[in-house]
């Protein structure tokens, strides 16, 4: 089972305060990129996997999904779902993505933000997804890069020119990560980035798009601390598509 780190009252109470969290997905900056990468889901059946408040599965239902499932581990995401949420045509459940298994064939799109990085059997998961798409459909999901998570301690250094930079060692070790994110030892797993892509290639899906998440000019003249994520990539986008 993964680690259940957001019914951790502290956790949540920290996490409930970011500005995506606050804002949806307006306050998301890689939401833009996201979006271009998301094939049409008019009259798609849509699993959103890792819902957490239920943002992306609403706005999938708003751009005419017939249906999303809507799936995360968290009981209190699941609660702050559901209070939000007002359409028939969206179904929260709770499940471990470890474990989680869907209906073959019962799916046009899956979808799934920041949540595949707290799975440990990636590989698992991906030819389940295979297997619940129907041929022609498609997989968009997000993660925290490889380059983001692979040190043991990240966090920002200062080089000798007081320049910030991004420790990136153990990178070849993949494996268990413990960070300290509001509350000690989050777990998530660190996959290089060839793991990540042959992982979906063996499974069957055809890439279609590889995003390395950075803002726009625009973006950062609006938000000025987002011009550090010019430094490193911190999110990874990916399309794959089920021939």
């Amino acid at each position: 089972m993964a680690q259940n780190i957001y019914d951790d009252p502290d956790f949540f109470a920290g996490y409930s305060r970011l500005p995506r969290q606050m804002r949806g997905l307006d306050g998301a900056p890689e939401w833009p990129a996201i979006r271009n990468m998301l094939p049409d889901v008019t009259g798609r059946r849509v699993a959103d996997l890792g819902c957490g408040f239920g943002w992306a599965s609403r706005w999938l239902r708003e751009q005419g999904a017939a249906s999303v499932l809507g799936v995360d581990l968290s009981q209190n995401m699941i609660d702050r779902a559901r209070a939000s949420t007002n359409d028939r045509g969206i179904d929260y459940r709770i499940a471990d993505l470890e474990g989680l298994t869907l209906p073959e064939a019962a799916f046009e799109l899956i979808y799934s933000a920041l949540a595949f990085h707290y799975v440990r059997n990636f590989a698992r998961l991906i030819r389940m997804i295979h297997a619940a798409l129907t041929p022609g459909s498609d997989l968009v999901f997000t993660i925290e890069h490889p380059i983001y998570m692979a040190a043991a301690d990240p966090h920002w250094m200062r080089d000798a020119d007081g320049r910030k930079t991004w420790p990136v060692n153990g990178y070849a070790m993949e494996g268990e990560r413990r960070t300290n994110w509001f509350v000690k030892d989050v777990l998530k797993y660190h996959r290089t980035l060839a793991t990540t892509l042959n992982t979906l290639i063996d499974a069957g899906f055809a890439l279609r798009r590889i995003e390395e998440f950075a803002p726009t000019a625009g973006q950062i003249a609006q938000t000025p601390g987002l011009a550090e994520e010019m430094e490193r990539p911190m999110l990874l986008l990916i399309s794959a598509h089920r021939a």
